[in-house]
């Protein structure tokens, strides 16, 4: 007979398995035993629920095997302590002994292993579990559904979880606040408002908006539709807010730069009984630095700690750091990046992802290799993302030596890893290392991705190999179940165009399925200036200038092809055409970095402190040109930037000079870039200078990345 002293125990067992105290669940399943209570099925049960759900999962299997009678509540209870351990093939095991044992599993047991699978984000495998449950005969209720879409939601398959919301109405079962909020995650992150509006309404006939839970869904779903107005409305309309709902709202209003609707709002929450927290600051300050408002963001950084008397964390910095990468402030980012390191803040691997890619130029060499040494003393290096980082910044940054020697010290590569190499291979016009590196993805097993595909058949256009390229291409959609989009037909180009396949190029541009990109015409255009095919680069300048009419560069290319040709006549069209789209002309700018700075050069720069450069451009570009004479060179004088008797000396030129003159001893390595494409004059004396200084030149410009090393002139 169950005594009183029973209940008292099972209610003990109960409050101690919530609280997830294992030790005091100890003692009283010590004083279970002493009492006489261990032949009582009900106690047993509770005595393993809370080894179960205190994770003491070795007791709680030791006592469930030494149970003389297992109910379906047992099995229950350790399924669902291996399920929350996330040990989900164990939980299925016992599922299965279960069911060898004769005990028919309920709707618990099928809702436990649903909620373990979704929550390891094996979705596929839940949804074949709830079909299987439906032929045990067994009608999934609101919490399988909920359990489903949620793990649809949680792992970014947010179409289906909607699809299976709508089945679940369909299906007569009336959502919970949770099924509510995992369909209005789903919507928030599809943008698909017309299906938020759908929930908002059943929500409000269910009562469920008065549920905290449901009111941060829908102002969050709201916000992230460009709804603003319809989120302060629920916002307004909330009788309770948690730290949630002010957050949401002020973060709705940062997303789109209503920085000051968003202050007003943070304001208020300071004088509400809820008090901002570490996201609220950084929403904050990430908003309005994004906004381009550094000022009012700083301000806000130095009153975190004095006004808010919040410890700033890693992501406070972050949001600095992120926020003037995004206004292009490099030096700052690198600046607050520093002081994060001096005070001791735990840098992660999201500082160093941001910095990386901002530091992917021939001018921040050293800024990479400072925060390459960083990653290596915090032993960031194993962090696979920050390593794929490293080899693609390297690469760009003209040291693909470096890209390889972390490539080969990663021993578990995926296919960004390899991609990344394949690209700075690529850049840098090793065909044949790129080539090989496609058999070592295949040895592998990582498959190709479009990106893959695109850099291969460049690499075998680098090589000469156009019938390897043309196979590939042909292939792409059988092989690689990849359909070719225009970066493919523009490689393909380019494939064509370096062999002098001019008609070939053609040929696959006028039958391509889809409208020719300006990555096509512009490789077509390459293709005929470098083959001295005046019409094929008319016709392709012609098509970039349709394509892009606000492209200053295309309005000067054309018109240098007309006046160089004879179609004068052609050249008003244009100039209206450029009248009518106000088409700015941009100057062309380099940077070079000398004695640890980085120094800026404009076009037609007349500063007096550059004096000295002048004359020494001068002096070095005749002599290049009289070489280039001598040796029979000609090049071909059409480009983006307007002509120096224009708009004067070239910044690349001034760059040149500025590093030859400028430096203390005979520089080793010259590092300019550039914002536009860099003219056959300048590149001819780049390549002079290399040859006269014996120092290498990289030279990275709009379109490509050139690489200077010439030993020896031959002078005559």
């Amino acid at each position: 007979m169950f005594c009183l002293m029973g209940f008292c125990y099972l209610r003990y067992l109960q409050a101690v398995g919530n609280c997830g105290d294992g030790k005091t669940g100890e003692l009283l399943h010590s004083f279970v035993v002493r009492c006489g209570m261990g032949s009582f099925p009900r106690v047993n049960n509770s005595v393993l629920a809370v080894y179960s759900k205190c994770g003491k999962l070795s007791l709680a299997r030791r006592f469930f095997e030494s149970m003389d009678e297992r109910d379906i509540v047992a099995w229950n209870a350790m399924m669902s302590g291996y399920c929350f351990k996330g040990e989900i093939e164990e939980a299925h095991r016992l599922f299965d002994a279960m069911c060898e044992e004769g005990i028919e599993p309920g709707l618990v047991t099928w809702n436990i292993l649903i909620a373990g699978y979704n929550q390891k984000g094996q979705c596929d495998v839940a949804m074949n579990l709830m079909k299987k449950m439906v032929s045990f005969g067994v009608r999934p209720d609101v919490v399988a559904w909920t359990a489903m879409i949620s793990g649809f939601a949680q792992n970014n398959r947010n179409g289906q979880a909607l699809d299976l919301y709508k089945e679940m109405i369909l299906a007569g079962v009336e959502p919970n606040g949770v099924t509510i909020t995992s369909a209005l995650s789903a919507v928030a992150s599809l943008k698909v408002l017309n299906m938020g509006l759908e929930i908002h309404s059943l929500a409000i006939k269910m009562g469920s908006v008065d549920d905290v839970l449901v009111g941060n869904s829908l102002i969050d779903m709201y916000s992230k539709c460009g709804q603003l107005g319809a989120a302060q409305l629920v916002f307004d309309l909330m009788s309770e807010k948690d730290l949630y709902t002010w957050n949401s709202m002020i973060g709705g209003y940062c997303q789109v730069g209503y920085c000051g609707k968003a202050y007003v709002l943070f304001t208020k929450m300071q004088k509400s009984q809820v008090q901002p927290n570490v996201v609220t600051w950084n929403t904050m300050i990430s908003g309005y630095i994004q906004s381009g408002d550094e000022d009012q963001a700083m301000d806000l950084f130095h009153r975190m700690e004095k006004e808010g008397e919040i410890k700033r964390d890693s992501a406070s910095w972050n949001s600095l750091i992120a926020g003037f990468l995004q206004i292009r402030k490099k030096d700052k980012a690198l600046g607050i990046f520093r002081q994060m390191q001096s005070s001791c803040i735990s840098t992660n691997p999201v500082t160093i992802l941001s910095m990386l890619p901002a530091c992917a130029n021939l001018v921040a060499l050293k800024k990479v290799k400072e925060i390459h040494g960083f990653v290596l003393r915090r032993n960031l290096v194993s962090v696979l993302s920050i390593s794929n980082s490293l080899i693609d910044t390297y690469a760009k940054s003209g040291k693909i030596g470096y890209s390889r020697a972390i490539f080969d010290r990663i021993l578990s590569k995926d296919f960004i890893t390899v991609n990344s190499m394949i690209t700075g291979y690529v850049l840098h016009g090793c065909s044949d290392s790129a080539l090989g590196l496609l058999d070592q993805m295949r040895e592998l097993g990582l498959k190709p991705n479009r990106g893959t595909l695109v850099n291969i058949i460049l690499a075998h256009s680098l090589a000469g190999m156009v019938d390897e390229g043309r196979q590939l291409f042909s292939s792409m959609t059988e092989d690689f179940e990849i359909i070719p989009a225009s970066e493919h037909y523009a490689a393909m180009v380019d494939l064509y165009g370096r062999s002098g396949r001019l008609q070939d190029a053609i040929e696959l541009i006028d039958s391509m399925s889809i409208k020719p990109q300006s990555s096509v015409w512009s490789a077509l255009l390459t293709a005929g200036r470098n083959h001295g095919n005046s019409d094929l680069a008319i016709r392709a300048r012609e098509m970039l200038l349709d394509l892009e009419p606000w492209n200053s560069s295309n309005h000067q290319s054309i018109l240098q092809s007309y006046a160089m040709h004879g179609k004068y006549e052609d050249a008003p069209k244009v100039k209206k055409n450029e009248n009518r789209n106000e088409v700015q002309k941009p100057k062309g700018q380099s940077w070079i970095e000398v004695n640890n700075t980085v120094h800026s050069f404009v076009a037609g720069d007349q500063s007096t402190s550059y004096s000295d450069l002048f004359s020494w451009v001068e002096r070095v570009s005749m002599e290049a040109r009289v070489h280039d004479l001598h040796c029979g060179c000609c090049i071909e004088e059409e480009e983006e930037e307007e002509k120096e008797e224009i708009v004067g000396i070239h910044s690349e030129k001034l760059a040149l000079a500025f590093a030859i003159i400028r430096s203390p001893s005979a520089p080793q390595s010259i590092r300019i870039v550039k914002n536009l494409r860099t003219c056959a004059d300048c590149h001819r004396m780049a390549k002079y200078i290399s040859a006269k200084h014996g120092c290498e030149i990289y030279l990275s410009d709009s379109n490509f990345f050139h690489h200077f090393q010439i030993r020896v002139l031959f002078l005559w």
